[in-house]
């Protein structure tokens, strides 16, 4: 299979619009096609998948960050054959565990009492790369994206988030050309749930990637995205 065979959907993360893909858009324009998944609409995992399939072609390859790669799983579940490709990107098979969902909730609460001004304060440093905190023009980008998602589909993903299941049963099943990568500081997925993902999908299809030092979210996001190892044979 050729790039020019295929057709790319990606899936954005938490509070993340189809600017978090600029850069890939712009670099594989003319070479595959591409659509980004709508995941602001609903509130539970199986429910945001089964929309973005709907409208998705026969036959694609996926490509999901962080939240995108919880949505990614779930397609994966209920439309195996569908996924020609696979590339999951800073996110986790597992399921969230009460360490995690305590501040998910807290950030709930403020989105829900006018202050999702200090959910886009909360986040950022966790976002992207610590070398980019101090970027201008990255955090303006990034919190852009987080207007438009609002914050009511803000909670609405964050919802999904907190009810997705172990994915950790289901990755046998597994079986087209995968791609796992991750950042070397990603503070919200790191090496141990990275590893996770290769522990139970089968590593022949399984790519590593190098960590890569730069912010993963808006104009700067995986500028190595891997398009010969994960679109061409």
């Amino acid at each position: 299979m050729t790039a020019h065979s295929t057709h790319l959907v990606l899936v954005p993360g938490l509070a993340c619009t189809e600017d978090l893909f600029a850069e890939q858009i712009g670099s594989l324009r003319g070479k595959v096609a591409i659509s980004v998944a709508d995941h602001a609409r609903h509130d539970t995992m199986s429910a945001i998948a089964r929309a973005v399939l709907a409208t998705a072609p026969h036959r694609f390859a996926l490509c999901g960050l962080s939240m995108g790669g919880y949505i990614a799983f779930e397609m994966v579940r209920q439309a195996p054959d569908r996924i020609e490709r696979l590339a999951l990107l800073d996110t986790s098979a597992l399921s969230d565990t009460p360490e995690q969902t305590e501040p998910r909730l807290k950030l709930i609460a403020m989105a829900q009492t006018g202050e999702y001004k200090s959910v886009r304060d909360t986040l950022w440093p966790l976002f992207v790369h610590p070398a980019r905190h101090d970027n201008v023009a990255l955090k303006r980008a990034v919190f852009k994206m987080m207007d438009d998602t609002g914050p009511e589909t803000f909670i609405r993903q964050q919802k999904a988030i907190m009810s997705r299941p172990d994915s950790r049963p289901s990755l046998g099943a597994i079986h087209c050309p995968t791609l796992v990568l991750v950042g070397n500081k990603d503070a919200l997925t790191g090496n141990k749930r990275r590893n996770s993902l290769s522990q139970f999908i089968d590593p022949v299809h399984v790519r590593e990637g190098v960590d890569v030092h730069v912010a993963k979210r808006a104009r700067y996001p995986l500028r190595c995205f891997p398009r010969e190892t994960f679109l061409s044979d």
